[in-house]
């Protein structure tokens, strides 16, 4: 019986959605060689459908589909449950990349890319949707927010938040790490594990943190610029101190 390489996560499911055939091929080729479950669809209603059918890991989603973009397709999933989220855009245009993060996406690829970086992507983005190991399960709390690691689980007063794999990690970075001023370069390669990138991405994630955690997204309490440098998590700036 032929074995799962050992970087794969076992039986870890992908959805592949792109209405070109040549690139769905290649894809899928990789992300099987790779040691993964891939399923396929052409355009929107096949990738619910197919979604519906088999709930995916991940999905590999192209942002320019026939009849339904990736954006639509993007948030109806999210509708359904969480599910990671990588999306592929035709073009380097900045605007396009940003649409993608603010629906959720939790990273982007632009074509053409290399089909290798593709299935490291893949596997960068399943590993950290694994709960964190025991020693490392500890539950964060600050501010009246609490983030448990293991169950990958994060509240605000009690009430559930709907956090993306990126939120969530970088939620639970900031709280492990208050009152601490960061880089978007350092967040970057602590919370996404890159050493090079698109600052962007912080940026809109921040951005999207903060409209789920804040009380006044428009003047952030918790999640702090600090000019000419990054963000800051300060919990004492919320008036209730850590818990």
């Amino acid at each position: 019986m032929e074995q799962r390489p050992p970087h794969a996560e076992a039986g870890a499911r992908v959805l592949v959605v792109d209405d070109d055939p040549t690139v769905a091929e290649i894809v899928t080729g990789y992300l099987d060689r790779a040691g993964y479950v891939v399923d396929r669809a052409g355009d929107g209603p096949g990738a619910l459908a197919r979604a519906a059918a088999h709930w995916p890991d991940l999905v590999v989603l192209d942002l320019m589909l026939p009849g339904m973009d990736g954006l639509e397709v993007c948030r109806r999933m999210r509708g359904q449950g969480p599910v990671p989220v990588i999306m592929l855009t035709a073009r380097g245009d900045e605007d396009d990349r940003i649409l993608g993060l603010e629906v959720g996406a939790d990273d982007y690829v632009t074509k053409p890319f290399s089909p290798r970086e593709l299935v490291l992507r893949v596997e960068s983005v399943l590993r950290r949707a694994r709960p964190a190991p025991a020693a490392a399960s500890g539950l964060l709390r600050a501010a009246g927010l609490t983030v448990d690691p293991a169950a990958r689980r994060a509240t605000k007063h009690g009430a559930e938040l709907a956090l993306t794999i990126r939120e969530f990690d970088l939620l639970a970075f900031l709280l492990r790490n208050p009152r601490r001023a960061f880089a978007r370069e350092e967040l970057m390669r602590e919370v996404w594990g890159w050493d090079f990138g698109d600052l962007s991405t912080v940026t809109v994630h921040v951005r999207r943190l903060r409209g789920k955690v804040e009380d006044d997204p428009a003047r952030p309490r918790l999640i702090q610029t600090v000019w000419g440098v990054g963000y800051r998590f300060d919990p004492a700036a919320a008036g209730s101190g850590e818990e």
